[in-house]
């Protein structure tokens, strides 16, 4: 041996060493539990808490006990709650225990809901003044709307008088998507989606605390996707949930980096509850000062300083869905007039008019589009508001007019503040008097004086717009200003309110308003601070309650007065203080930024969250309100201000201009703004109309990504160029210089254009175009809505709302007034059109003239891709173009020499849509409808109407999806799986999304690494009838492997138009003859490098078609569709996934895997006992000696043939002494027809184990192999009918069945012979007769079913050789099935009882070999190849066919060594033993009446030949055993191609005439007549010689090997080490020889590998050594 290695480094290592690791762990946990504390509340005793037992386990559930100050203990205590430090103080230390909160005392159901009355629990207070009982009122509002609340049903609290809000009158919904549960002691609620049982809002992690001024709740959430609450700073759009608190309380305060208050009081948020999009909304409706705190779980505690606690919940079906609900309930958002779209310009401080028309004049000179001129405070007189600067700003009335004849607007800032002092000239200021005539003024705590403050103008009153009284006067006043200088809009600023003394002049009384026991983390911990005294009286209450509504009420007035001043108009309305509702009236912008990059970055924050507060109508002072700002970061910030909905640059004194033209005139700035300014508005026309959409439906208009796809996953075309953008899912770098945005157009939508000009009004008088983006099925769709873009009160005609849809076909219909289209993503030739400039896949339709109002149709005439077509005549009687339109679909006999359907679906067929889709954090559920209409008239009955598509995220590398009868059950595969009852994935770690695409039907599953789509069903020709389904996926390559079993011609498959059929038959192999198995199982590699595979768990008959779109169709007879795909992403990989579903492959004994004996036609004992002995002369090694039929009595199971083989167990026994092992036959079929006690069959008449026509108790009869009784054989006709008796098919389904075959294998183990393996064949269900031996069934529509699959025997019915479709047969739970439907589970319903019973049986663990073979079978058995050829072709098939049991999950498989039909011959024979010594199951075996073919019926030569060859295997074995037991262990293969492991070498892709066992050892054959030399590929790795020893000093390459007729090319690639053992005999006797290593460096000198070593034989896992 050592010889034989002399050029590898080979160390003999005796492997006797034993490894002893001894790991001591010692965890100690310390805990501290403080129990509340008892403290006397208002003379009772108070019931001590418990704390929680997990409040060190999980501290991110702790709610803070002290809020509102430093911890200490003495405090905690003192508030009776648990005491518990830790080493940060991030986490609270003094929490809640269970004595804190209320009670539920009763229930009372109310036509809205329900009322709960709740008692606080007796424990210490915590901020004084507790409200004993509560009142829990909860009113299903809508199906999607729940609302409650608690207040004080003793005493009237303050609540806030939305002005659009109204009290709930009606009753309670029928159809909620929410179900409440209500928990007694203490009270929580949950809020629960109906769907999945998901709670939503759940108030059970804390306690509720009622005060007078103090009101908290906390609630957990159900993900971590949450987004809103403002108005803050927020860096992203998702929440932080580490630790963080966020107060609300309007305030006049500059953006910043820190977790401010600002100007705007919004609670509302929304969540998304996993990756389906479920999601669902959250407001609370109150007004007082508040915080919001955040910490992990998560969890959202609310503390709260006043009014009732007033949730609603909005739950949707996706985002964008909750919003809309949101808006429906607070107000809409108001319609903008179209030039309020348009680019504005601003500044604080322009200093002089004269400053003014400079900008102007400058900005029109370069060419830029801007709409509206504004002026901040700086056009006043003093500051004070409905005056102006005669001075600085004379000729202000004109220079507005000048404005308006360019088609310009201007607008005017407007603060709520009035000054109590003169005029410049001494004058009475006549807006003060009017307003203290008229009592409009907030008043002080007494109600009598007005409030005095201070802003801009100094001294200042506040107008109370809470009053009706201060509105007229508000309105009048803006009415009178008007009359002077003709303004087209109002800015209202500093309403949050703003003033710059704390409280007023006069300073804030010390009372609880004031100085309240909590105050939340505003902004100076001072509730008046920059504001009035919370004392103050208006309208609608105090200061206290009312302050954060005060710019709401002044929007509203400020509307008021608009309504006077520009009847019937729009106009524009801009504010800075916003509560929910505001957007029904007003915009904003986002208040005082300043000149950062990240302030320009957060800005897009901002414009969500504003989208999800209903104000879509919003945007950031463009370039930076404070600060100067750089030439890069305007131009920058102009770019994406283009595309603010609210689009305007402003910023302050003192720092330098920085609107478009300042920078000079040829300035990258001036440049790039007119650019994207210009695009802007070309886009107007669909602005505009998201706008009306959300005016009409509550859309948003800026809107995040998860609104529309969880990320943007989609087609998208450049804007600029139209070109199609190749990526999907996936952060990309993208190329920007400094005058370039990213812009992109989603495929599927249509967006309405208008050619620009400098202002709105001229561009509205321009023609209008369309640009179509197509999406990948050709299709896009989009609103347009047009009116005269200010009018207000006048109802819309629909005629003025245009909808298109475009369906790519061979016509356009619009009705529209364009001069342009242009069509992104056209594909196909086109002609007859007015002009083509097809590039970058852009079709542009020019120098049309489509009036208005008018109705046209533009056609074009397009070709159909012949690689688009999709079979609609997969039947073989013959089609023709009159058959193929009488189905409905299209015919076109041209097919380029192809084998491409002539008779076609049309391209967008499918009769499914999808009615209703829910989804989950586990998977989404959808209906599916048949379109009335749509279905094509196929000659198939029994179409099923409503369908249910099941999709679950098992694993993040593993999902199924299934369609199925939504109405009725049907036949589902009852083969067990290993599927956790409890998904595993996360929206994070898994490899894939999948989207549903609606109408028409079909399934995307997305890679989400590269984007690629894998799996896209939204195909023609999706049919689901009782017994014909049919379903096509596109792929993302060519490369697919798999599906059998069916003899291939290549690993990979040919998918120029092949049809395959699958139906388990007794079929020696051949092309596209269906044979044994049954696997609808395949590997996709993708050309990005990755691998998935598909599994369809159907067991009736099918086939597939391949085309080279490239794409593949199912067809099945029956069942439903239930797919399984795994993400892989190596092929190796996605294999092992594809294993731990269906089990991991066998562990064959050790003697398994040694050479095996066998042939049909042994003559007697005599024949088999002279080649065991010529085998042990020659020293060939040897383990396993079969028997076929011939060794039974007639063919009949569990018998003797006497007197042939009466000494055979003798034998048997005799070579078992010697460390052989013996393996024997059995077919399922026994004889009904014995004249003699046949106990087979009687104890199975007894037990009911036979197979049944339906509803009877008659056995269905076939012919087998079993002879009649008393009958002399013509032993020259193989099949004689005539001399066959009658047999019946066991039912291996029934436990009885099981039973009765385990019995008599161990009976015949026992009483008549000793076997070590056990060989089960004819087991497809094979039959000598079609069907029953009257060959004729009772049923034509199982047996000839409506559509028959491209099977062998086409013509001849499924019941061709086999049992009867209509049969019954009985599961293990009773359940009745057609042999239709099982068929072809047969084998497979064998497998596991003949394993249980050979293990039974001899107390080992043994071998069952199986012909026929289904998914999961692999765990019990192994698998030959079947009855192949003595034909050279048949060498490189056996690896194809290992290869593909490989992926199956069978890996101990092997072709008939030498062949089974025909003579073998030399050659052959010599080329096939050196293959086949590296089968896993390695056996010679051929029929009777041929020459023997055994390794010592040739000559010495062969002889030695043999031997040598064998000895390399069985040198081999204890590494092979490894490998057999590590994809036991693991899944995966044996028998590896070449590109499971060098996947990233595309041209290991199309290699299957080499091979490599496990990963390390390279099998190159020779498969050819007369050669002497072998071409095969070295991957890319170190390779040795395994003969030589040698480094071959190759790689990456095809090379020519010598190959000897004595010699097969075998490599060990460098980086592995092989354990190998001296040879012998038989493994028993090898096992007992020295061990060895074949060491084999990689090119850093290393090497690794391992060892598994048991006895071999024992059941389960034994004692063994793993190293």
């Amino acid at each position: 041996m050592a010889r034989k290695f002399s050029g590898l480094e080979i160390s003999l290592i005796v492997l006797f060493t034993i490894v002893s690791i001894i790991a001591v762990a010692l965890v100690v946990v310390l805990a501290t539990k403080t129990p509340a504390v008892r403290e006397l509340v208002s003379g009772d005793e108070p019931t001590p808490g418990k704390c929680p037992s997990d409040v060190n386990i999980n501290p991110d559930r702790r709610i803070n006990c002290i809020p509102d100050q430093f911890a200490t203990e003495k405090i905690c205590a003192q508030r009776g709650c648990c005491w518990s430090p830790l080493n940060t103080t991030t986490y609270p230390w003094c929490i809640y225990g269970d004595n804190h909160g209320y009670k539920v005392d009763s229930t009372e159901k109310t036509s809205a809901g329900m009322q709960v009355r709740l008692s606080r629990i007796s424990s210490p207070t915590i901020f004084g003044n507790d409200i004993d009982n509560v009142l829990l009122t909860t009113e299903s509002q809508t199906a999607s709307r729940l609302r409650f609340k608690i207040t004080d049903p003793s005493k009237k609290r303050y609540e806030v008088p939305h002005q659009h809000v109204q009290a709930f009158t009606g009753s309670e919904a029928s159809n909620a998507k929410y179900n409440i549960e209500v928990s007694n002691s203490p009270f929580s609620i949950k809020v629960i989606r109906k769907s999945n049982n998901r709670v939503l809002f759940d108030t059970s992690v804390g306690p509720l605390v009622y005060s007078d001024q103090y009101l908290q709740i906390s609630t957990k959430l159900p993900s971590n996707y949450f987004y809103g609450i403002g108005e803050h700073i927020h860096k992203r759009f998702r929440h932080d949930t580490y630790w963080k608190n966020w107060p609300i309380f309007t305030r006049d305060e500059l953006p910043g980096d820190n977790n401010h208050n600002l100007y705007g009081h919004h609670t509302f948020f929304t969540c998304i509850e996993d990756n389906t999009g479920l999601s669902f909304g959250v407001f609370l409706m109150n007004s007082n000062a508040m915080e919001m705190f955040i910490q992990p779980t998560p969890i959202i505690t609310y503390r709260v300083t006043g009014g009732i606690l007033d949730f609603y919940i909005f739950v949707g079906d996706n985002p964008e869905q909750v919003v809309q609900q949101y808006v429906e309930f607070i107000g809409r958002p108001a319609m903008p007039a179209y030039w309020g779209l348009g680019f504005q310009l601003s500044r604080w401080n322009y200093g002089t008019l004269d400053e003014v028309k400079k900008v102007v004049e400058r900005n029109r000179a370069a060419g830029i589009p801007f709409d509206v001129q504004v002026t901040d405070i700086d056009y006043m007189e003093e500051k004070k508001d409905f005056t102006y600067d005669l001075d600085k700003f004379a000729g202000l009335p004109e220079f507005v007019q000048d404005l308006h004849n360019h088609g310009q607007k201007y607008v005017i800032i407007l603060d709520p503040a009035i000054s109590i002092g003169k005029r410049l000239n001494g004058a009475a200021y006549d807006t003060y008097i009017r307003g203290s005539q008229q009592d409009v003024w907030v008043k002080n705590a007494d109600g009598q004086t007005p409030l005095v403050g201070e802003v801009w103008p100094g001294l200042t009153v506040f107008p109370d717009f809470t009053s009706s009284a201060c509105t007229e006067w508000w309105a009048n006043e803006c009415k009178f200003f008007h009359d002077t200088v003709p303004y087209d809009g109002l800015w209202i600023d500093m309403n949050e309110v703003s003033s710059f003394i704390r409280g007023s002049s006069e300073g804030c009384e010390p009372n609880k308003l004031n100085y309240p026991p909590f105050t939340p983390g505003i902004l100076d911990r001072l509730m008046y601070s920059k504001t009035i005294c919370m004392d103050a009286v208006q309208h609608w209450g105090s200061q206290y309650d009312v302050h954060s509504l005060y710019g709401y009420s002044m929007t509203i007035a400020t509307e008021k007065a608009i309504e006077r001043v520009f009847p019937n108009k729009r106009s524009f309305i801009l504010t800075r203080s916003t509560f929910a509702g505001t957007g029904k009236h007003a915009a904003h912008w986002l208040g005082d930024n300043t000149a950062l990059w990240e302030h320009m970055e957060w800005s897009i924050t901002g414009l969500l969250e504003f989208s999800l507060f209903g104000i879509p109508y919003a945007g950031a002072d463009i370039c930076g309100f404070i600060g100067d700002t750089s030439e890069e970061l305007c131009t920058r910030w102009m770019q994406l201000g283009a595309f603010y909905p609210f689009s305007r640059n402003h910023n302050a004194e003192n720092y330098i201009s920085q609107d478009p033209a300042a920078f000079g005139e040829n300035s990258v700035l001036v440049r790039s703004s007119r650019h994207y300014l210009n695009i802007r508005y070309t886009l107007l026309p669909f602005l505009y109309t998201l706008f009306y959409k959300a005016h009409v439906y509550g859309d948003t208009v800026a809107r995040p990504f998860l609104h529309d796809a969880y990320i943007p996953d989609a087609v998208w075309y450049d804007y600029e160029t139209g070109g199609k953008r190749p990526w999907r899912k996936e952060r990309v770098e993208m190329y920007l210089p400094i005058d370039k945005i990213g812009l992109h157009l989603r495929g599927g939508y249509i967006f309405p254009i208008q050619q620009p000009n400098v202002t709105t009004t001229a561009s509205r008088n321009n023609p209008l175009g369309l640009i179509i983006a197509l999406d990948e099925n050709k299709e896009a769709s989009g609103d347009f809505f047009w009116d005269d873009g200010e009018s207000k009160g006048k109802k819309w005609n629909p005629i003025d709302t245009l909808e298109i849809i475009l369906v790519h076909s061979s016509s356009f219909t619009s009705s529209l007034a364009f001069e342009e289209i242009k069509i992104l993503g056209f594909q196909y030739g086109a002609t007859n059109i007015t002009v083509t400039d097809l590039n970058n896949n852009v079709l542009q339709i020019t120098g049309l003239k489509l009036q208005l109002g008018q109705s046209y149709r533009l056609k074009w005439t397009s070709t159909f891709p012949l690689k688009e077509r999709f079979g609609c005549y997969p039947d073989d009687d013959g089609e023709t173009m009159e058959k193929c339109q009488a189905r409905g679909c299209l015919w076109n006999a041209a097919t380029d020499g192809t084998n491409a359907p002539r008779c076609y679906y049309p391209s967008e067929e499918n009769p499914y849509a999808v009615s209703s889709i829910r989804y989950s954090s586990n998977g989404i559920t959808a209906d599916l409808k048949m379109t009335p209409g749509t279905q094509r008239s196929l000659p198939y009955p029994n179409p099923i109407p409503n369908l249910r598509l099941e999709v679950k995220y098992h694993k993040n590398e593993m999902l199924q999806f299934k369609i199925y009868d939504a109405d009725k059950k049907r036949y589902e595969v009852p083969v067990p799986l290993n599927i956790s009852s409890s998904p595993s994935s996360t929206y994070e770690g898994r490899l894939y999304d999948v989207e549903i695409k609606e109408k028409p039907f079909g399934i995307q599953i997305r890679r989400r690494s590269t984007g690629v789509v894998i799996w896209d069903s939204q195909l023609p020709g999706f049919a689901f009838h009782d017994q014909f389904i049919q379903i096509s996926t596109r792929l993302p390559s060519e490369f697919l492997y798999g599906f059998g079993e069916v003899e291939h011609t290549a690993f990979k498959r040919d998918l120029n138009w092949h049809t395959w059929g699958m139906f388990t038959r007794d079929q020696p192999p051949g092309y596209k003859l269906n044979s044994y198995g049954f696997h609808p199982y395949h590997m996709v590699m993708e050309n990005e490098g990755n691998a998935h595979g598909v599994l369809l768990l159907n067991s009736n008959g099918m086939d597939v078609t391949f085309q080279p779109t490239p794409a593949l169709t199912y067809r099945t007879l029956g069942g439903i569709l239930d797919f399984y795909m795994f993400l892989g992403p190596t092929p190796e990989g996605a294999t092992r996934q594809y294993h731990e579903l269906i089990g991991h492959p066998v562990m064959p004994p050790y003697w398994a895997l040694g050479f095996q004996l066998c042939r049909y036609g042994y003559r007697n004992t005599s024949e088999i006992s002279s080649l065991y002995d010529e085998m042990v002369k020659a020293q060939i090694p040897y383990d396993v000696q079969y028997t076929d039929i011939d060794y039974m009595e007639r063919q009949l199971d569990f018998t003797l043939n006497r007197p042939r083989f009466q000494d055979l167990p003798q034998f048997v026994d005799k070579i078992r002494r010697d460390g052989m092992k013996y393996i024997i036959i059995l077919d399922p079929a026994i004889s009904g027809n014995e004249t003699d006690p046949y106990p087979a069959f009687t104890k199975g008449v007894e037990q009911d184990v036979f197979v049944k026509w339906p509803n009877t108790d008659e056995i269905c009869w076939a012919k087998v192999w079993p002879d009649l009784p008393n009958v002399t054989i013509d032993e020259s006709l193989t099949e004689d009918e005539a001399s066959r008796a009658h047999v019946a098919f066991p039912d291996f389904f029934r436990k009885n069945t099981t039973d009765w075959w385990t019995n008599e294998i161990v009976d015949f183990y026992n009483n008549v012979m000793k076997f070590d393996g056990l060989w089960i064949d004819m087991n497809e269900p094979s039959s000598f007769v079609n069907g029953t031996t009257t060959n004729v069934c009772r049923n034509d529509s199982l047996n000839f079913p409506p559509y028959f699959p491209a099977l062998t025997k086409r013509g001849e019915g499924l019941h061709f050789r086999t049992m009867c479709m209509e049969t019954e047969q009985i599961l293990s739970d009773g359940t009745s099935v057609l042999h239709y439907d099982v068929h072809n589970l047969y084998g497979w319903s064998q497998v596991k009882p003949t394993y249980d019973a050979l293990q039974k049986a001899t107390g080992k663990r043994g071998i069952v070999i199986s012909r026929s073979t289904y998914p999961t079978g692999g765990q019990w058995g192994g698998h030959w190849l079947g009855d192949n050829y003595a034909e050279w072709s048949n060498l490189d098939k056996s690896i194809i066919g290992m290869m593909e049991f490989s992926l199956f999950g069978i890996s101990y498989t092997g072709a008939d060594i030498c062949g089974f039909f025909n003579n073998s011959e030399y050659e052959l024979c010599t080329r096939w033993m050196q293959l086949g010594s590296f089968y896993p199951f390695s056996r010679n075996h051929n029929i009777a009446k041929t020459i023997r073919q055994d390794p010592v019926a040739w000559n010495e030569t062969f002889a030695n030949m043999s031997r040598d060859v064998l000895n390399i295997r069985y040198t081999l074995l204890p590494h092979f055993y490894t490998l057999m037991h590590e994809i036991h262990a693991n899944g995966g293969t044996v028998i590896r191609p070449l590109l499971h492991e060098f996947f990233d070498d595309k041209e290991t892709w199309i290699i299957f005439k080499q091979f490599l066992w496990g990963s390390a050892f390279m099998v190159s054959p020779v498969m050819e007549w007369g050669a002497t030399s072998v071409r095969a590929y070295v991957p890319d790795a170190r390779w040795f010689d395994f003969h030589t020893g040698l480094d071959i000093g190759i790689r990456k390459i095809y090379h020519d090997f010598d190959a000897p007729l004595e010699k097969i090319n075998l490599h060990v690639r460098g980086g592995h080490i092989l354990p190998c053992q001296e040879p012998a005999q038989n493994t028993v006797h090898s096992r007992k020889n020295f061990m060895g290593l074949i060491v084999a460096m990689d090119e850093n000198h290393m090497a690794q590998g391992s060892l598994f070593w048991d006895d071999g034989d024992s059941i389960g896992e034994s004692d063994f050594t793993m190293i």
